[in-house]
């Protein structure tokens, strides 16, 4: 299972159609971790300034269409993982059908996303 963050209205966009995150286009690939940990320290390092729920989809890598490749980031790590950690780089759309679940992360006290719960 890989993790990929998202804001809920860009996995909602186009429900008809394989999912594509902006860095698809951007770099080529989706981003990707292989933990709650990492995808915690990712959501606080890029995705601070969202403001609508913020989702975890649960990726099944065996269903998926699209290549995965696991890789150094480019450049150091996120605050907060070790340098050497791979990440998980989808190299296409990610089937909708590969989505086996969501988590919703929340925040702490502190306004830093803390935690991940199912989303219902």
């Amino acid at each position: 299972m890989i993790l990929h963050l998202a804001p809920l209205d860009d996995w909602l966009e186009a429900p008809d159609r394989p999912y594509a995150a902006a860095s698809l286009a951007a770099e080529g690939f989706i981003h990707c971790s292989a933990d709650e940990p990492t995808a915690l320290a990712v959501a606080n390092a890029f995705f601070g300034e969202v403001h609508g729920p913020l989702m975890v989809l649960l990726i099944d890598e065996e269903r998926l269409d699209s290549a995965v490749r696991w890789e150094a980031p480019d450049g150091p790590p996120p605050p907060g993982v070790a340098e050497g950690v791979l990440f998980p780089h989808v190299y296409g759309a990610v089937n909708r059908s590969a989505v086996v679940g969501m988590l919703e992360v929340r925040r702490g006290p502190d306004g830093r996303w803390a935690s991940m719960t199912v989303w219902s």
